[in-house]
């Protein structure tokens, strides 16, 4: 797994702090959670609604920054940036980088989750 995915100390200090267990339910959580909030910045992004595209990206950028996926939350805070904005023109590109980002996350973090450990 690449360090460029998941800071894991950022990981590890949560996973201290919630417990393996509870950790996997947060995770199952997110992996169901992720596409839908995908899901919602590409309908947002299609009606040129930039408060529910702002929406969508700080909730990415909440969860994904409190596992540790630092570049992924990066990419989620400029889109949220860009929402707040009203800067939807040209983002499609952004949004793009940020569901190939999430991607390879969500196996990073599957496979520290089944590391238990």
């Amino acid at each position: 797994m690449s360090e460029r995915l998941i800071d894991l100390p950022t990981y590890e200090n949560l996973k201290g702090m919630m417990g393996e267990d509870f950790i996997g339910e947060l995770l199952d959580a997110y992996f169901e959670d992720s596409p839908r909030l995908i899901a919602q910045l590409r309908q947002a992004l299609a009606d040129r609604d930039a408060d529910s595209f702002r929406t969508a990206a700080h909730s990415f950028k909440s969860t994904s920054a409190s596992f540790g996926a630092l570049n992924l939350a990066a990419i989620a805070r400029a889109l949220e940036q860009a929402g707040k904005e009203g800067a939807l023109d040209g983002i499609g590109p952004r949004l793009e980088e940020l569901c190939a980002e999430y991607g390879q996350v969500e196996l990073a973090l599957k496979e520290l989750r089944d590391a238990k450990g």
